[in-house]
């Protein structure tokens, strides 16, 4: 790994890309911690969190940027929620499917484009109304305009630095920041275990600490494995003649990832039981029947919670999975490249591919159900707060393979091996 380092720090270019993405991570950072004006700034130091689960996931992604109320309290949520009603969208609106697919008129630019717009009138809506809801922004209607612009500036900003970053750096910068506001979130629970258990000197405190450890790189362990994971089918491609020459006849494969849905089905979940208790809470204050029956059978350590979790997961997985393969479109063109799969013939590729997908897809649900639990088991053991989820693992993981993957192709190019001699992934 240090060889590979040497080597990597070599090439100027490279070394260029990497520091500039460096630096501009930390001005994310360094920009997450301006308090946003029109917040009432005595209020948010008194206050000791917000118990508001959708909250809880928006806060864990922006790196508790959210409850310090600072202008990038939105973060880079809300271009990943406007990325997921366009990418609806476009399977829904049969104009929005042709732009799309116009690749010489600039149709995706164009997708890109609104996506932008969408996510800071997106920005400025969530911020105000979390925060207003919160009863964080001081009275007058001018706060709330302070606030709006504020916050959504934030997140237009932290979308710019992602796009540089993707531009000119290394890796895809939308997920960047998203991984450096996780890995934030988890540092600083860790660190604050660490603390109480020296403050307290308990032994509970300190095997509470361990264990938050010891379980996260587990986890990291096995979703790193399994996201490594493929699925490949055999293809025969068949000879054609064309003129002198001869093209085919080849063998190759087609590779499918075990869980190609990512991380979505989680936040779709979460998001979704989320929900109504935020609404709950916000509406009706927490002394209201509605508010104390939710609490009582619905909160993250319940067993109906966790069971109507994990058939949502479930629900979600070959939601999303039937949007993002279409095993008829796939089919068609392994026939028009002159590719079958050795004891499937005609229809039977399509039929064979949904299959396959299928038990995937079932496999990834499953997975990724036991996943999303196994942090509220920890919590309900220990007792204590766990500084990460489900989907703050799943996507740091991710993240960090496909940054690996962006540096070894990178050196590659120049002629560098990554897998023989350094130790790479």
């Amino acid at each position: 790994m240090l060889e590979t380092i040497r080597k990597l720090w070599k090439i100027e270019d490279l070394r260029k890309k990497i520091l500039y993405t460096f630096f501009m991570l930390i001005l994310f950072r360094l920009v997450g911690v301006i308090p946003a004006p029109g917040v009432d700034a005595a209020r948010v130091l008194n206050s000791a969190g917000t118990d508001l689960p959708l909250l809880q996931l928006v806060n864990m992604m922006t790196g508790n940027a959210f409850s310090q109320m600072t202008i990038m309290a939105m973060g880079i949520t809300p271009y990943i929620n406007s990325s997921i009603i366009m990418q609806l969208l476009t399977f829904a609106i049969p104009a929005l499917e042709r732009m799309q697919q116009d690749e010489a008129g600039g149709g995706r630019e164009k997708i890109a484009r609104i996506t932008r717009y969408v996510t800071v009138a997106l920005a400025a809506i969530q911020a105000i109304g979390l925060v207003a809801g919160l009863g964080y922004i001081k009275s007058g209607w001018l706060n709330y305009v302070l606030v709006g612009i504020s916050m959504a500036g934030g997140t237009a900003l932290a979308m710019w630095i992602g796009e540089r970053i993707t531009d000119k750096g290394i890796g895809n910068g939308i997920s960047l920041l998203i991984f450096v506001g996780i890995i934030s979130n988890l540092f600083n629970g860790i660190v604050s275990g660490f603390g109480t258990a020296f403050a307290t000197g308990t032994s509970s405190a300190w095997m509470s600490a361990v264990a938050i450890i010891v379980v996260a790189l587990v986890m990291t362990v096995i979703v790193t494995f399994v996201d490594l994971g493929e699925r490949r089918i055999p293809l025969q491609i068949a000879k054609q003649v064309k003129g002198r020459r001869v093209y085919g006849g080849q063998s190759t494969h087609m590779t499918l990832k075990v869980v190609s849905v990512g991380v979505l089905p989680l936040i779709f979940a979460y998001s979704f039981l989320a929900f109504p208790g935020t609404i709950i809470q916000l509406v009706g204050g927490t002394n209201s029947g509605a508010y104390v029956w939710w609490t009582r059978y619905m909160n993250t350590g319940s067993v109906w919670y966790m069971i109507i979790s994990a058939l949502l997961i479930v629900a979600f997985t070959f939601f999303y999975s039937s949007i993002s393969f279409d095993p008829r479109k796939q089919a068609e063109q392994l026939i028009q490249q002159g590719a079958v799969i050795p004891g499937q013939r005609g229809k039977n590729i399509q039929s064979y591919l949904q299959r396959t997908m299928n038990r995937l897809n079932l496999f990834a649900a499953l997975f990724l159900a036991v996943l999303a639990a196994v942090p509220t088991l920890l919590t309900a053991q220990l007792n204590a707060s766990v500084p990460f989820a489900a989907s703050s693992i799943l996507i740091a993981v991710s993240v960090s393979l496909e940054t690996i993957r962006t540096i070894e192709g990178e050196m590659s190019i120049r002629g560098i091996e990554t897998d023989k001699e350094t130790g790479f992934m």
